[in-house]
Parts: structure tokens; C-alpha cells; sequence
């Protein structure tokens, strides 16, 4: 950077800039002050630590019904266990215009993911689904899509592998996260947190030589550290998901 450069940015306060964080995602069916606080209670006090201070997003595309929200009241509740709700997905128009008042802002409906097309029997109509001439040098192979780690993933680390799987073959540290549009191999103890098919691919799964993790989630579905003492700790495992919740498997 010249010297005229560092100027221009001495003379700006901010700037703006894309980034790709992992968020919590808290999907509400139907709302009651009672039973959503004392589920949000019981919820907390399994993970406190994992809890504080946790941005969550507040996603109404599954909520039974059109009914109105007091969303001020709904924030405040999640910020006496330590989460902070920063925008809504989803909702009526009653429920929107609620949250626009609690400064709630709307952010689009989650996309599905595409399903994947079987190549086509005809060699000719392969050619001519393909605009490029040279895919080969164009488009990554599934092999190419995946990252592979060789080096510990350290506390505060984290590493992302967006197009594929994430194969680590060395320790993760507690406080370190790895995410993965794919599946998660660590040939290694597992201690931070693990998060695969962040971008809802439900058919993904983690897999580690030693489930010591803070966390382990799959297409937004996840465990804490307290849930997953209670099973297979320590040992070698997967996680997958089963009619969307997160099973975890002993592997042999």
C-alpha cells in the first residue's frame, strides 16, 4: 500500500466487507411465553458457556400458522439466557412488520438445495449441456473440491471447506471450528466444534477417531459438549442425521 492509498483509508471510518460466519439458527413452530421460556431455560442450562452472548436468527418458515409475535417481548426473553436475535426468516406480514418494530430485519427464505441430475444416457447430449468445451480445465474435480488438512486446526482457528469435504488428518483443538459444505473426516481427536453440511446438505456426516467435541452439528442440527458425553466418548464415531435429528454411531 503507497502512501496515498493509506491516506484515502486514514480518511474513511469503516468499510464494509462480505464474510462467512457461522450463525444459530433457533426455529420457532408455535409461540407461548411459558413454554418457550421454560424450554429456553432447559435448553441454556445444557451448554451455558455455548450460549452467551450467541447471535441467533429467528426462523418462522416452519411456524404453525400466521399468528402475531411480540417480538420485543421474544428478544428480551433470549437475551436474559444470553442470545441475541439479529434478524428473522420467514414469517406473515403481521409477524414481519412485528419484528421491523423490535428492529428485527427480514432476510430471505433458506434455499433448497438443488437436486443433483443423473448424466444423461446420450454422449451427445452431454456435449451440448456443456458450454465449455474444456470442463476438465474449467470446473474441479469432486476430488479437487475437497480440502485435506495436514497440520493441528488450533484453538480460534477456523477452517472452511465451502465446495466439498474437509478431511483433517491431525488434532482438532478445543476452541477451534470447522465447517464443511460436505462431510468432516478427522483422523484425530475431535475437540473443538464441527460443523458439516452447512449449507443444508442433509446427507452429510462427521466422522473423528476420538468424539471429544464442544460441538457437532449437521445441516444446522446439533449437540453440545453435555449431550455428547453421554455416548461413545472418547471413541471412534459418525454423526449423521435421522428424521432431522443427530444420531451419533459407533464405528468398528
Amino acid at each position: 500500500m503507497n502512501m496515498i492509498d493509506a491516506a484515502a483509508e486514514l480518511e474513511h471510518c469503516f468499510k464494509l466487507k462480505g464474510s462467512r460466519v457461522t450463525i444459530t439458527i433457533l426455529e420457532l413452530y408455535d409461540y407461548d411465553y411459558q413454554r418457550f421460556t421454560d424450554q429456553l431455560a432447559e435448553t441454556v442450562q445444557t451448554a451455558p458457556d455455548f450460549f452467551r452472548q450467541t447471535p441467533v436468527i429467528l426462523s418462522l418458515e416452519k411456524f404453525q400458522g400466521d399468528d402475531y409475535i411480540d417480538f420485543i417481548e421474544v428478544g428480551e426473553l433470549c437475551r436474559e439466557y444470553g442470545l441475541v436475535p439479529v434478524a428473522i426468516r420467514g414469517g406473515s406480514e403481521n409477524q414481519v412488520m412485528s419484528a421491523n418494530v423490535a428492529g428485527l430485519p427480514q432476510l430471505p427464505a433458506q434455499k433448497e438445495a438443488a437436486p443433483k441430475q443423473a448424466a444423461p444416457n446420450n454422449p451427445e447430449a452431454a456435449n451440448t449441456a456443456v458450454k465449455n468445451p474444456e470442463p476438465e480445465a474449467q470446473t474441479p474435480s469432486k476430488a479437487g473440491e475437497n480440502l485435506l488438512i495436514t497440520t493441528p486446526v488450533r484453538s480460534g482457528q477456523q477452517v472452511f471447506a465451502p465446495n466439498g469435504d474437509l478431511i483433517i488428518v491431525a488434532p482438532v483443538s478445543a476452541g477451534a471450528e470447522v465447517l464443511a459444505s460436505g462431510n468432516i473426516h478427522v483422523y484425530g481427536p475431535l475437540r473443538g466444534r464441527a460443523l458439516a453440511g452447512v449449507n443444508g446438505d442433509i446427507n452429510a456426516r462427521v466422522f473423528c477417531q476420538s468424539l471429544e467435541a464442544e460441538l457437532v452439528s449437521i445441516a444446522g442440527s446439533y449437540k453440545v459438549n453435555e449431550d455428547l458425553r453421554e455416548q461413545f466418548w472418547k471413541e471412534a464415531i459418525q454423526a449423521r442425521l435421522e428424521n432431522e435429528q443427530l444420531v451419533i454411531d459407533k464405528l468398528n
